[in-house]
């Protein structure tokens, strides 16, 4: 029996809706392994270790662009195909919308999509020579400090030559994914999807001429706290955190596992840009 996944939103109406997908796709039967959104975990030991089923064929995710990492995190590293239906605020990553649920999952039982494969980061910390963690993301790692923290000093190395020492509120590496996530709301440029590179993105530095960086895709990037901080805080895709202290040393490498998001004919990421951004040209 075919099986398809649906990772749903804590929220009435994306339940709602999500019961009517499951009851349309087991009347074509078809099995459906449901999964509710939890909410994002402040410490890495707490995050939810779940695993998606390796036999899904698709996964529906009903929400925002929260639930849709949460869902990748689900996934991990298998070769599953994953599409969002818009049920939050902004929904960058959403290929569809609530009204047009039912066409779009026809379109994919049809076959009749593509599949895009969208870069992810692997990235590990490390500290007296122990991993403290492996993580993947999809959008971005954020080194944050705390509201009452003086300001974080972040080493930067780029295949293990120094480049910088940033004097900011903190850090952002993403993908270009995550290029119009919080990265955009720091000041760093929009990258679409399919250009190779790795995005680094100060927060409010102290230096104005520390500017966001786009490196290549190929690069490892090392970082290390420097000045003996506190209160920093390392999240991966806002999904999940660890404190970090300059013991740490975080590891960033492009993944090996993209994740395969579909894209259904008819949508263009122009013209989604344009109508998020509200941009000249975008549809109202």
């Amino acid at each position: 029996m075919k099986k398809i996944g649906i990772v749903v939103k804590a929220d009435a109406e994306a339940a709602k809706k999500a019961d009517e997908l499951e009851s349309w796709l087991r009347s074509k039967d078809i099995d459906v392994v449901r999964k509710e959104n939890l909410p994002p975990k402040r410490r890495i030991a707490d995050k939810d270790k779940s695993c998606a089923p390796a036999d899904l064929l698709y996964i529906f995710v009903l929400g925002g662009d929260g639930t849709f990492l949460s869902a990748v995190r689900w996934i991990g590293n298998q070769n599953i195909p994953i599409i969002g239906v818009k049920f939050g605020e902004v929904g960058f990553l959403a290929e569809t919308v609530e009204e047009n649920l039912f066409s779009a999952a026809e379109a994919v039982l049809n076959n009749e999509f593509d599949i895009e494969p969208r870069m992810r980061l692997l990235v590990k910390v490390i500290r007296k020579e122990k991993e403290l963690a492996c993580e993947t993301v999809l959008n971005d790692i954020v080194i944050n400090k705390g509201a009452l923290a003086r300001l974080a000093h972040i080493e930067m190395y780029i295949n293990d030559h120094y480049l910088t020492t940033y004097s900011a509120d903190g850090l952002i590496v993403a993908t270009p994914t995550g290029s119009t996530a919080y990265s955009l709301a720091a000041g760093g440029p929009i990258i679409q999807p399919s250009v190779p590179g790795i995005l680094l993105t100060p927060i409010c530095p102290f230096t104005l001429t520390n500017r966001p960086l786009i490196v290549p895709d190929s690069v490892c990037i090392k970082i290390r706290l420097g000045k003996k901080p506190s209160d920093i805080m390392l999240t991966f895709d806002g999904q999940a955190g660890l404190e970090i202290n300059e013991e740490h040393t975080i590891i960033i490498r492009k993944g090996l596992y993209p994740i395969n998001m579909i894209t259904l004919s008819g949508q263009h990421y122009f013209d989604v840009l344009k109508t998020k951004l509200r941009w000249s040209g975008g549809r109202i």
